[in-house]
């Protein structure tokens, strides 16, 4: 009887902390990109057409075009693109930081990228978030920025790619007909025609 209880008591234990989200201290952007995408989570609740990843308990997914996610939080929309490209071969990030912005930093963990944080008009900020060939952006105001970017870094490092759907979706037919670039993710000036933005701006 005993083993039994202590067989149940292990399990329920493996079970409760192999799949909790870590409690993070949202007062420093710096410690949240330490610590989330330090750990390996396997969680996902979202899965889409070679891809799946973890949607972070208060925030809403609304719907995809293609490899863009839409997603929604406490006032504040969340573009998704999945670079399924630069995911299936392997490409580098070129970023450089910049101090004169609000916040600028390479990311170098499991994969390369970047997070950069640009001051816009009527007091809103830019959130450009690179990670495991994915990128979300979202405009916020600066109360928000920390729990926005805390969201972006456990969706981010949650993305996992099915290799053999990603590989059949790139065959050559397909590659022939894809308008995108590989430098999606290269840091560049944001304008009215030129915003990851605007794909919520059809909607």
């Amino acid at each position: 009887m005993k083993i039994k209880k202590i067989a149940i008591i292990s399990l329920m234990t493996i079970i409760l902390t192999g799949c909790t989200i870590v409690r993070v201290d949202t007062t420093s952007i710096d410690n949240i990109l330490n610590v989330v995408l330090s750990k390996n989570n396997k969680l996902y609740n979202r899965v889409g057409i070679g891809y799946k990843y973890y949607v972070p308990r208060g925030v809403t997914y609304i719907d995809s075009t293609g490899t863009n996610d839409k997603l929604y939080s406490n006032g504040v929309y969340y573009y998704l693109y999945l670079d399924e490209i630069s995911y299936y071969y392997k490409k580098s990030i070129d970023y450089k930081e910049n101090k004169s912005l609000y916040y600028s930093k390479k990311i170098n963990g499991k994969t390369e990228g970047y997070l950069q944080i640009t001051k816009e008009k009527n007091n809103l900020y830019l959130i450009e978030f690179v990670y495991n060939y994915a990128k979300i952006e979202a405009l916020v105001p600066k109360e928000d920025i920390n729990d926005v970017v805390l969201n972006c870094s456990y969706i981010l490092s949650t993305i996992k790619y099915n290799d053999n759907v990603v590989k059949l979706s790139l065959s050559e037919n397909f590659l022939k007909n894809k308008e995108e670039t590989y430098d999606e993710f290269s840091s560049k000036k944001q304008d009215n025609n030129n915003s990851f933005l605007k794909y919520g701006d059809d909607k």
